[in-house]
């Protein structure tokens, strides 16, 4: 099964609503954002997702993408749809429009492990129609919020019929999987020291890929 990396974003720039704890560690500036997605697009087996709903997804990360000829998965928060910092109604359809995917995030931020019944409906079957509704179009990706998970959670999210999942385990993912591992982009990474810590392995691995390939067509 062929590897990938899967490169994640949270907010460019400067932030037009009050941060989270720890979540300023995700907040990356402009220029940096443009030379990692520079850097990781030309890597052999890259995606790029967006996570959280900020407005910069639409201001910044939109025009980048199109511009290169990329394409990204974005994962909304569905309660801040149409609050100030955070994507509007219109700007998410517009996403979808231009090709790009859209993906739950939950309704709230919280994390997914632990929750109720009453929870579970809001945070994966809810939030899921809300979106659903504002692109006009079925959501079967999710991202689990905070990069939290457990096998309870995984289950959930398989009976409902999600057809990829997406953590922050920070390592290469097989692509084809239903459970796709990412690397999030912090605010002290470089498009260098992203190349260190990714490329390596991810070359290792397709190359024993290949190697295995080469031995079962003997």
């Amino acid at each position: 099964m062929r590897h990938r990396v899967n490169l994640c974003f949270h907010g460019i720039g400067t932030p037009r609503r009050e941060l989270e704890p720890g979540e300023d560690v995700y907040w990356i500036k402009v220029d940096l954002f443009l030379s990692i997605l520079d850097e990781a697009s030309t890597w052999p087996s890259v995606q790029f997702s967006f996570d959280d709903g900020n407005v910069s997804d639409f201001e910044v990360g939109l025009p980048a993408l199109t511009e290169r000829g990329l394409r990204a998965d974005f994962f909304v928060i569905a309660d801040r749809l149409d609050r100030a910092g955070s994507l509007e109604s219109g700007q998410v359809r517009e996403l979808n429009d231009q090709g790009m995917t859209i993906g739950n995030h939950g309704a709230a931020h919280r994390p997914w492990p632990g929750m109720d019944a009453a929870a579970q409906e809001q945070e994966f079957v809810l939030a899921r129609e809300r979106l659903a509704d504002v692109v006009a179009a079925p959501v079967d990706m999710a991202a689990c919020p905070l990069g939290r998970y457990d096998r309870r959670v995984l289950w959930h999210l398989r009976r409902l019929g999600y057809r990829r999942v997406f953590t922050s385990d920070r390592r290469p993912a097989f692509a084809g999987a239903w459970l796709q591992p990412r690397f999030s982009v912090r605010h002290t990474d470089t498009p260098e020291s992203l190349r260190a810590e990714i490329m390596p392995g991810l070359v290792e691995r397709m190359r024993l890929e290949a190697v295995g390939l080469a031995k079962r067509l003997r």
